[in-house]
């Protein structure tokens, strides 16, 4: 199913953001919240966090200016934050966008479902964990729904959602409209482990690592093939460094754990970079040094 979000004018943007977890995801998804003008409430528990968050979302927000991937002319919706849900417990929809493992997920979605009002979409942006396992933790599974915004938010229009066993109509419609706002095209998709994007992506660029690791190619190659060949924007290892290797060896996890698919066994040599806390872009490091030359 395909719900494409046009232009909204300022006088029909109705809805009040509340994003949680100040990391790569929750950055972008405020940004993008923030650059279509709506207020946004970012959550995060740690303060520190917090103001490196406000200094990266000025950048982003120029940056994605620059490109011209925000509307034009649209003043800057306010950006609040915070390390207390309860200050945006006033919001129309709340997108969680915490680290990707499935308890600490739970968790945070407990708390903020019992915090909004009845009928406010409680959304989870996933890469690959079930909506309907999460949903479990929330006070009304009926308001639970799943997205998956890729990296970075401002750059990509389309959003895949996730419609889990007991979402109801309601809670679909609001967030078709939320993303109408942003400016989103949304692709909505049944529930499983990893979805359409991530059940057949993280499979793929977990054996494009494994060729790096047997000695087939590197990474410089790999992509350049996929690149001149497959016709990709980017290849394979550069969209797991833009993707977070950390955040791929989880989803990974997932896959893996709630399917018994060995190719999603995350490989040796993404645990070792992870291990060595090379994560890709956001740490500078990952099968490239951002310089542009691959580790």
């Amino acid at each position: 199913m395909t719900l494409r979000g046009g232009a909204v004018s300022e006088e029909q943007r109705t809805h009040r953001l509340m994003v949680l977890g100040a990391g790569v995801m929750g950055v972008g998804i405020a940004t993008l919240g923030i650059g279509s003008g709506l207020p946004v409430t970012l959550v995060d528990v740690d303060e520190g966090k917090l103001g490196q968050a406000r200094r990266q979302i000025r950048r982003e927000l120029k940056l994605a200016r620059l490109m011209g991937a925000l509307p034009e002319g649209t003043a800057p919706g306010e950006l609040t934050t915070t390390t207390s849900a309860k200050e945006g417990a006033a919001a129309t929809a709340v997108i969680e966008a915490v680290t990707e493992l499935a308890e600490v997920k739970a968790a945070v979605l407990a708390e903020v479902s019992a915090l909004v009002a009845p009928g406010t979409p409680v959304v989870s942006n996933t890469s690959s964990i079930p909506i309907d396992e999460l949903a479990d933790a929330v006070a009304r599974p009926e308001d639970f729904i799943g997205t998956h915004f890729m990296n970075p938010p401002c750059l990509i229009p389309t959003v895949e959602v996730i419609r889990g066993k007991r979402t109801g109509d309601a809670v679909e419609a609001t967030l078709t409209s939320v993303l109408a706002e942003l400016g989103r095209t949304a692709l909505v998709v049944a529930d499983n482990p990893g979805f359409v994007t991530s059940r057949v992506l993280h499979p793929m660029l977990n054996d494009a690592i494994r060729v790096v690791r047997e000695g087939t190619a590197p990474p410089e190659t790999v992509d350049a093939l996929f690149e001149g060949c497959l016709g990709h924007r980017t290849g394979p290892l550069r969209t797991a460094d833009l993707i977070g290797l950390d955040n791929l060896a989880d989803s990974l996890r997932v896959l893996y754990e709630r399917t018994g698919d060995e190719g999603c066994k995350p490989d040796q040599l993404l645990l070792d970079k992870v291990q060595a806390g090379h994560f890709g872009r956001k740490t500078g490091r990952g099968f490239y040094d951002y310089g542009g030359h691959a580790s």
